[in-house]
């Protein structure tokens, strides 16, 4: 059975090796950094999920009084088509309903076209708006 609860700081090592097998960790992106961040910064909207002690998924939300966003959606690769994404994603779009928030917004890159089919089947669709991102931190 999963359990859904609030990220710890013991999480981290286990969280960033799920991010890592999943393929989540560009060069551009410093995981225990991005962790960081986000415990800066409505900390109660990163949820982890965990079969028998062992974290198997993730999500980060967000919402800046305008739109939610989610990030980090990982569910571990063998564990795959089971329900846990969706019920992770139902965990945190509640989180971020309860707090006024009207519309959620994700990224996914184009090519990842399985990760597409889930969002649609989730209710998602592509606003047909086009992504533009500047880095403000440059690597040293």
């Amino acid at each position: 059975m999963l359990y859904i609860r609030p990220f710890q700081v013991r999480d981290q090592a286990p969280v960033i090796a799920l991010w890592r097998e999943c393929d989540l960790v560009k060069p551009q992106n410093d995981p225990a950094k991005d962790i960081a961040r986000k415990l800066k910064v409505d900390p109660e909207l990163f949820l982890v999920g965990r079969i028998d002690d062992k974290i198997v998924t993730t999500v980060m939300g967000g919402y800046e009084g305008h739109r939610g966003w989610i990030n980090y959606l990982a569910v571990k690769p063998s564990l795959r088509r089971r329900g846990y994404g969706q019920a992770m994603m139902a965990a945190v779009e509640q989180l971020i309903k309860n707090r006024g928030c009207p519309k959620i917004n994700l990224q996914v890159r184009t090519t990842n076209q399985a990760v597409l089919a889930f969002y649609d089947a989730l209710g998602y669709r592509n606003d047909q708006v086009v992504g533009l991102g500047k880095r403000l931190e440059q690597d040293t």
